[in-house]
Parts: structure tokens; C-alpha cells; sequence
């Protein structure tokens, strides 16, 4: 899908680590922006990733971003999920690619995540609060099946879904790093759940207390519901 000399732009791009992937991959010729709403991110990813010659970043929201038809390819890995209106953010990602370039969307349906053998109770209790305060905030839990239908609303054409399911298993090499990933959900949003009264403190505390302990002594897989949908600006 890339090649060499293409135009880039990732959404939401965080730390800029794909973003620096994508700039390798279109080498000294192609060009590649990205773009978050999150400064600090931004920031960072100036600083790690500042010195690719065919790279930049940028401070902006796609809601409000006004690219036109500038971009063979654009992406969104692991973004629209946290925006209420994504039919807008798309509508704007479609804008910014010329006729003819591909839309890149990676997402989850958190709804779907499974774990290998029931997580403790006290997780499971936090995973449906955390749900509750993603869809208080008018996020989708289901995003990854809702994105074929919001492609073709957008007017995009030949539309794919790919799977892309996340599976860890133990035994796996990173095994250890990739298990963690909900211990740090916790850690990051359990202020935000907590104030939004989604849930206690203490709650918090045992699921990522009884999480931990579940990882190293049970756990056993883990499969994140993930979806890759394209489709072309006709």
C-alpha cells in the first residue's frame, strides 16, 4: 500500500512512532505529517522523532483540521474511538486525501475484548465501568464494526475490513509487556472514571491489584477485537 514518494498523513499520531515507520516506508521523496490534538504528545514526538527529514508534526484536531485533497494515503490507527462525532472526523479525513488515495482506519470493539480464563471480578467490574464512561462520553465500544458503515456514508468506495485482532498469549516473548496493557488503562483513566463516579478509588485499587496478580499466576490470553478498514476517495 505504500510506496515510495507518497504523501502521509496519520491521525492522531501520538508519539510518532508509526508516523516514523510510515516515513521510512515512502523513503527520502514521499512526505509525512502528523497530527494530535494531545501537546504533550505532539511534543514528544518532536523530540523522538524530529530529526526524519520527510516528517513532520503537527497540533490539531481532525474534527476541525482543514487539509484538501493533499495526501495519497491518510490513516487513523486507534483514534476515532475516542471521538464522539467520528462521522465528522471522517468526512475530514476523506477530505484531506486526493481523488483516488486510500483511507486507513485501524480500530477496536472494546465490547468483544476477551481474556483466557475470566478475569477476577474485580476487573471485570472496573472493564464495565470503564465502557460506561467511554459511552458517557459518547465513544463507541463497538467502533471497529460501526467503521464499514461510516466509510460508505463518507462516500468512499471499495470499501475492506480486515481483521486485526490483538492476541497475547503466555509464552509469548513480550508476553510480559503486552499482558500490562490494562494495569496502565487503569492507571491512566482511573482519575477521570473515578470523577466522573463511574467508580471508587478503592475499586480501582483491587481490580489493579487483583489484575496483576491474575496475569502472573492465570492469565493466559487475551484477544483485543480489532478491525482494519480501507476504502478510496472516489
Amino acid at each position: 500500500m505504500l510506496r515510495p514518494g507518497m504523501s502521509v498523513l496519520d491521525v492522531g499520531c501520538g508519539t510518532g512512532a508509526i508516523s516514523a515507520g510510515i516515513a521510512g516506508a515512502v523513503g527520502p521523496d514521499g512526505q509525512v505529517v502528523g497530527i494530535d490534538r494531545d501537546e504533550g504528545l505532539v511534543d514528544l514526538a518532536r523530540r523522538e522523532h524530529g530529526t526524519l527529514p520527510n516528517l513532520r508534526f503537527e497540533l490539531g484536531d481532525v474534527t476541525t483540521m482543514d487539509y484538501r485533497a493533499q495526501f495519497d494515503v491518510v490513516t487513523a490507527a486507534r483514534t476515532l474511538q475516542w471521538i464522539a462525532r467520528p462521522e465528522i472526523a471522517l468526512a475530514k479525513i476523506r477530505d484531506a486525501a486526493r481523488p483516488g488515495g486510500m483511507i486507513v482506519v485501524l480500530d477496536y470493539s472494546h465490547v468483544k475484548n476477551q481474556w483466557k480464563p475470566e478475569a477476577p471480578p474485580a476487573f471485570q467490574h472496573f472493564y464495565q465501568a470503564f465502557l460506561a464512561w467511554r459511552q458517557a462520553n459518547h465513544w463507541d465500544n463497538r467502533m471497529a464494526d460501526h467503521l464499514p458503515t461510516l466509510f460508505q456514508a463518507a462516500g468512499l468506495v471499495e470499501t475492506e475490513s480486515h481483521i486485526q485482532d490483538e492476541i497475547v498469549e503466555r509464552g509469548d516473548a513480550d508476553f510480559a509487556e503486552r499482558s500490562a496493557l490494562w494495569a496502565e488503562v487503569i492507571e491512566r483513566t482511573g482519575e477521570q472514571l473515578v470523577k466522573a463516579q463511574c467508580c471508587t478509588q478503592s475499586q480501582l485499587q483491587e481490580a489493579h491489584e487483583t489484575y496483576t496478580a491474575w496475569v502472573r499466576t492465570e492469565f493466559l490470553q487475551q484477544s483485543l477485537w480489532m478491525r482494519t478498514v480501507t476504502g478510496r476517495v472516489p
